[in-house]
């Protein structure tokens, strides 16, 4: 069983997708006080909320759906029988969001309430409902054995990887493709820590002297982000699928998938009539 459940694709990604959840619900991460005036038993009591926010309801909703189900299916994947499984497929994204939002009363920027938590419980349970049913009929049977006859033994964490990339790119980023913009921002956090340290001084000020990009990218390094950023899922895909035309299958895919995670992404945040504009005269030979 222990095999099992590591060559199972479903565990990295539930993870993966929890970790997801209590990132969207406490960002920015920033203003953490006592809630005043509370006592402690009383922050443990959620409250309905006076105002109706419909996507935000739906969003709540279908959010934890993934979860639920992905919780199920790595657990029967792992062995685990099916009331069990369902259980935790339910009470785990539950208990989530119970958690999330009691810790939400700690930051000035968010607002818990007790019917946030009724839908990501709904969603989660859906969710799991929806996995079983999934393993009930088949399904999940089925995408292993396709996985057995596509990829190698022991390819869950690449999957989970290759699943991942386009929900990344649905984040905006300065270069099409660029993934793991994170070296500014660490920069940032690390210059709030050294602050009035005195023996961190040295430190500070060379970090404090590294200019900040404010021009854009020459175009032939823009175009060499684009070429690796779709280069990298293709070769993690190539590390698991043997040699022949099932990684052309995988190349076109990878393309097929940027380009759409790409397109939404550009028109969620700048409007449906900007949706390609990310595809310039630089992005589109890089990406061939």
């Amino acid at each position: 069983m222990t095999s099992e459940r590591h060559r199972s694709s479903a565990t990295p990604l539930a993870a993966a997708f929890a970790v997801l959840i209590v990132y969207a619900s406490l960002f920015p991460f920033e203003g953490w006080r006592w809630p005043p005036g509370q006592q402690f038993t009383a922050l443990l009591v959620l409250h309905w909320p006076r105002w109706a926010t419909p996507f935000d309801d739906w969003s709540n909703f279908v959010g934890y759906v993934p979860l639920g189900a992905l919780l199920l299916i790595a657990a029967r994947r792992s062995g685990w029988r099916p009331l069990p499984s369902l259980a935790l497929g339910v009470l785990l994204p539950a208990a989530m969001s119970y958690g999330a939002e009691v810790t939400q009363q700690f930051l000035p920027t968010r607002y818990s309430s007790l019917k946030d938590f009724v839908l990501n419980a709904a969603g989660g349970a859906v969710g799991a409902l929806a996995g079983a049913a999934l393993h009930a009929v088949g399904l999940i049977d089925r995408w292993h054995g396709l996985r057995q006859r596509w990829f190698v033994p022991r390819s869950a964490g690449a999957l989970a990887l290759l699943a991942l990339w386009p929900m990344g790119l649905l984040f905006p980023a300065p270069v099409p493709l660029g993934l793991g913009q994170f070296g500014e921002r660490l920069r940032g956090y690390a210059l709030d820590w050294l602050d009035e340290v005195p023996w961190a001084d040295p430190v500070y000020e060379l970090l404090a002297s590294v200019p900040t990009p404010t021009d854009r990218l020459w175009p032939p390094a823009e175009a060499a982000v684009t070429v690796l950023g779709l280069l990298a899922p293709c070769l993690v895909a190539y590390s698991v699928v043997a040699p022949g035309w099932r990684r052309a299958v995988l190349v076109a895919g990878a393309l097929a998938l940027g380009t759409a995670a790409m397109t939404l992404s550009t028109l969620l945040n700048f409007g449906p009539q900007h949706a390609l504009a990310w595809l310039t005269p630089t992005v589109g030979p890089a990406l061939l």
